[in-house]
């Protein structure tokens, strides 16, 4: 039998045509659903008949926005990295901590030490705590095992996740985060077993929807993840990068010519980057909490935008350079730091947020046959929720049509 929430103070239905800030808003709106899909959305007003005698809910006069999408998170992890947080205090730099063996080596060697079951574990605690905040879909990456079995142990997590939890999760194989500490002099050798064993047994058995690469100077570089990318997504994997985000080195030029969904960070992007985006249509996901541990410059969000480029927020979740899972902040700090308007905040975190991870067909918005996640929102407004922080101002996530948290 169909459901009915009704008394819906502002319903933003977040659909994916318009304006970035085009949220698609209704006043005084009713939501029905029925099953694991949104039937109808609309004026509560112009509620149709045969929806009337549903079985009706009241959301006291709140906001109802699409289930949050997360787009980048490193959600399987052993151990934290709190004393990089007093040292970057002090002045180190992200690169001076990595070549101390800090940074990801450092979460490499913890995650290498921790179970199957130690990491499934932990990532189901955050998982929860995630979906309390209205995150109803989760973009997972691996990238911190860096050898076959580890590697393989992660997106297994995943799979595991995938099976049983109410959130959509997306898998997404990083391999070529950084060259293990192992084989630093011999990147060769590191990229070769990227292209020949781990990405065709990653595709062969589905244990990832995604390839990323970490462009960097301390990672990997154009001519190496154009190579990785290119096998990747020749067996069917989307390609994904962490682009331009200690400097510009052509990392979103790559993601344009390479056809990718997605390129993450961005905070140096070049004008010409910017520009390969928005023709290829490329999604440019910001992680301005990835940008405020770090100290960095924010992503130029309204360069992006007026240049036509689809601007994503996400939080980079992971133990050093942003060790939060909760959106909601990045999605005020997008609009502190990145000059976006908080409607195009939401967008970023929803229907842009899904073309991110190529879900942009069921998620991300609430009209008739997309999935029926929503959460609603203690506040009057999409304004004054981003602009009041508080710890949650979520009292409800609903995931294809199932209440998995309530306050």
């Amino acid at each position: 039998m169909p459901a009915v929430l009704r008394n819906i103070g502002a319903l933003a239905t977040c659909r994916a045509h318009g304006a970035q800030g085009e949220l698609h808003l209704i006043e005084d709106a009713a939501l029905v659903w029925n099953g694991p899909l949104v039937v109808w959305a609309g004026a509560e007003h112009d509620l149709p008949e045969a929806y009337r005698v549903a079985s009706d809910e009241d959301a006291g006069g709140r906001l109802v926005v699409p289930g949050l999408v997360d787009c980048h998170t490193h959600l399987a992890f052993g151990g934290w990295r709190a004393g990089e947080f007093t040292e970057r205090a002090l002045g180190r730099s992200y690169a001076e901590i990595a070549r101390a063996g800090g940074g990801i080596a450092s979460t490499v060697r913890s995650t290498r030490a921790a179970s199957e079951g130690e990491l499934l574990d932990r990532c189901r605690g955050f998982l929860s705590a995630m979906m309390r905040l209205g995150v109803t879909t989760v973009e997972c990456k691996s990238g911190y095992g860096l050898n076959v079995d580890n590697e393989l142990k992660l997106l297994h997590v995943y799979r595991r996740l995938v099976e049983e939890s109410a959130a959509t999760i997306v898998p997404t194989f990083l391999g070529a985060h950084v060259v293990p500490p192992e084989l630093r002099e011999d990147r060769g050798r590191y990229v070769a077993l990227l292209l020949d064993e781990l990405i065709p047994v990653v595709a062969r058995d589905g244990l990832a929807r995604c390839c990323d690469v970490f462009v960097d100077e301390g990672a990997f570089s154009i001519s190496e993840a154009r190579r990785i990318l290119l096998a990747a997504k020749a067996l069917g994997l989307a390609p994904k990068l962490h682009a331009d985000q200690l400097c510009d080195d052509g990392g979103a030029l790559l993601a344009a010519e390479v056809g990718a969904i997605s390129a993450d960070h961005l905070e140096h992007v070049s004008a010409a980057g910017i520009a390969a985006l928005a023709a290829a249509g490329v999604v440019a996901v910001s992680l301005p909490l990835a940008s405020l541990y770090l100290r960095q410059p924010p992503l130029p969000a309204r360069r992006l935008i007026e240049a036509g480029v689809g601007v994503a927020v996400a939080t980079d979740f992971n133990p050093g350079s942003a060790p939060s899972y909760h959106l909601p902040l990045a999605m005020t700090l997008a609009c502190t730091m990145q000059g976006m308007t908080p409607a195009e905040a939401l967008k970023g975190a929803t229907i842009i947020a899904a073309h991110a991870i190529g879900l942009e067909a069921t998620h991300g918005s609430l009209e008739a046959g997309r999935r029926a996640d929503f959460a609603v929102i203690d506040a009057p407004s999409v304004e004054h929720w981003l602009y009041q922080f508080r710890p949650n101002a979520c009292v409800r996530t609903v995931i294809g049509g199932e209440t998995v948290w309530a306050a």
